[in-house]
């Protein structure tokens, strides 16, 4: 090869040159380019797993310790579920949980009032201020919903449901996030429902978590004015309900 290379013209020469020159250079582009690509897809899919189980290693870090032997630790099995191809069910992706009746399956049997009213629902801590609170209604994308139990200030336990996603996301104007905050409430916070130009102030005096399939937290006690209001957690998924607990205080 040496040989005949030593016989070739020089104008010959440059132009074999270039000609290599400007393919070595094409194939380091498309390279570079490859490389390029392979990079983003591994970050896009590290990127997917942070953000399908960081609401749920948060929650069990700050809130676990918070409500003590109330909560369950969430089962190793669920999360990896989290990040398996049963994604899509446990964030609710392929069932509509703006639907209130989703929340309990359960409970799908259990009828709504049929009065078609409507109240507010103040919380302070949270800046929640007169949100509206739809009776007998499904849609959690455009209020809250009460979803069984006695008017505001009656006896018997009004049960409200609120939509909640990942804290930093949180808009207490948004009713597709209102409840983010619920886990930072405590005993003794007050929240105040507005019915019929009366207000109504109860005090938080319990929280747990519970399993959807619970429906204890559904049931009717009589023996005073108590307020019942239910959220989805990990804030971002729909594996459990955070419930608080409220009992009727003086203003």
């Amino acid at each position: 090869m040496i040989q005949i290379w030593q016989y070739i013209s020089e104008p010959i020469k440059i132009y074999l040159m270039s000609i290599y020159k400007y393919v070595k250079t094409k194939n380091n582009k498309t390279k570079k380019i490859t490389f390029s690509i392979s990079l983003i897809f591994i970050f896009t899919g590290i990127a997917i797993i942070i953000w399908t189980i960081f609401p749920i290693l948060s929650f069990e870090l700050l809130y676990a310790p918070k409500f003590g032997h109330l909560i369950e630790p969430i089962p190793n099995n669920l999360i990896k579920k989290a990040i398996s191809s049963d994604a899509q069910q446990i964030l609710g992706i392929s069932v509509d949980y703006t639907k209130a009746s989703s929340w309990f399956p359960k409970a799908q049997n259990i009828r709504l009032s049929l009065i078609n009213s409507s109240y507010t629902l103040t919380i302070p801590k949270l800046n929640i201020l007169d949100a509206e609170v739809l009776v007998g209604h499904e849609d959690l994308a455009k209020s809250l919903i009460h979803f069984i139990g006695p008017l505001p200030g009656e006896y018997g336990n009004p049960v409200i449901f609120g939509h909640s996603t990942l804290p930093f996301l949180y808009d207490p104007k948004d009713y597709k996030t209102i409840f983010s905050k619920l886990p930072d409430l405590e005993n003794y916070d007050e929240i105040f429902l507005s019915s019929d130009s009366i207000i109504y102030k109860y005090q938080v005096f319990d929280m747990k978590v519970i399993n959807p399939n619970d429906l204890s937290v559904l049931e009717q006690q009589y023996d005073d004015r108590y307020l019942t209001l239910i959220t989805c957690v990990p804030p971002g998924t729909y594996l459990k309900r955070l419930v608080v607990r409220c009992r009727i205080a003086d203003l």
